[in-house]
């Protein structure tokens, strides 16, 4: 039986836990490992708490409590850094081209171009049911799916043949970005000191994050995985990660040769087409956003 790994607070403050079926199992009191009680500290002993976690669910005589899932906080409630990939899926590139009125591009690897990302502040993630609070500020407020990977294996300067083998598991973010505050008016389009990724992408709340990871074992392929989202039940996203302009191994070491990752660390893969500014709509005060991603799960939230 597979398990699914969880944040949760049952009233004694933040606990990690693993569901199994229909059971939510404390991770620390099952196993007698007390480091085992934080998320951050399973990853860091990842392949020896795969293993034993793997053990617990699998037995059905292990000490468990019927789930809550009110009490489910995003798995990662605090990582260490969140890394996003921009522009990272070929049907997304050529929907925001055409809004704005471009022509297609050629494939960046044919540029000699790598993957780049910005970074979300840490206490942007939020929990799956949250209410995001929209920026005063903003009135193009955006949806983004992504396929999430989790980090759980330091990793400096590792090869793309090697990537994937420090990926603990796979979870769902919305990447909830403010569009008309990425820049900083009235200083020219020209200027290297136009942008503002802080406001645009990185404002509190901006990482809705959950329900769930997924362990990487039961992820064959993260690169051929079904990806949508809903705004009201209405279908805005639907495409797969084959999309992905560079793979999550590019990615990981990319980011790698520049800077070391860490368990816990996480990595957005980019969004697909379909987002608001494709569509000159955008998301408004109570708002419900349903994102889904396959193998991995489906994480819910609304917007406030």
């Amino acid at each position: 039986m597979g398990y699914k790994l969880v944040t949760y607070d049952a009233g004694k403050g933040p606990r990690a836990g693993i569901i199994a079926g229909d059971r939510l199992i404390d991770a620390a009191d099952a196993s007698g490992n007390a480091a085992y009680a934080t998320m951050l500290g399973i990853l860091g002993d990842w392949a020896a708490a795969d293993k034993r976690l793997a053990e617990l669910a699998a037995d059905p005589g292990t000490k468990s409590a019927p789930i809550d899932w009110k009490q489910l906080l995003a798995p990662v409630p605090l990582p260490g850094a969140i890394y996003c990939a921009g522009a990272n899926y070929g049907d997304h590139v050529r929907e925001m081209n055409a809004a704005q009125g471009r022509g297609p591009e050629p494939d960046p690897h044919t540029l000699g171009l790598k993957a780049w990302h910005f970074i979300k502040s840490s206490h942007a993630v939020v929990a799956p049911g949250a209410a995001v609070k929209i920026p005063p500020a903003t009135k193009k407020m955006d949806w983004e799916v992504e396929l999430v990977a989790v980090i759980g294996k330091i990793a400096k300067n590792v090869s793309e043949a090697d990537a994937l083998k420090y990926v603990a598991g796979y979870t769902v973010a919305n990447d909830v970005s403010a569009r008309d505050l990425g820049w900083r008016p009235p200083i020219p389009t020209t200027s290297p000191f136009y942008s503002d990724w802080l406001a645009h992408k990185s404002f509190d709340g901006s990482c809705p994050l959950g329900p769930w990871i997924v362990p990487a074992s039961d992820v064959a392929n993260p690169q051929t995985l079904g990806i949508r989202l809903w705004v009201n039940g209405a279908l805005k996203q639907d495409s797969n990660t084959s999309e992905m302009i560079f793979t999550l191994a590019e990615q990981i070491a990319q980011i790698s040769l520049r800077i070391t990752l860490y368990p816990g660390d996480l990595i957005l893969t980019g969004t697909p087409a379909g987002v608001g500014a494709g569509r000159n709509e955008f998301l408004k005060a109570g708002d419900s956003l349903e994102l889904w991603c396959e193998t991995v799960g489906t994480l819910k939230h609304t917007m406030a």
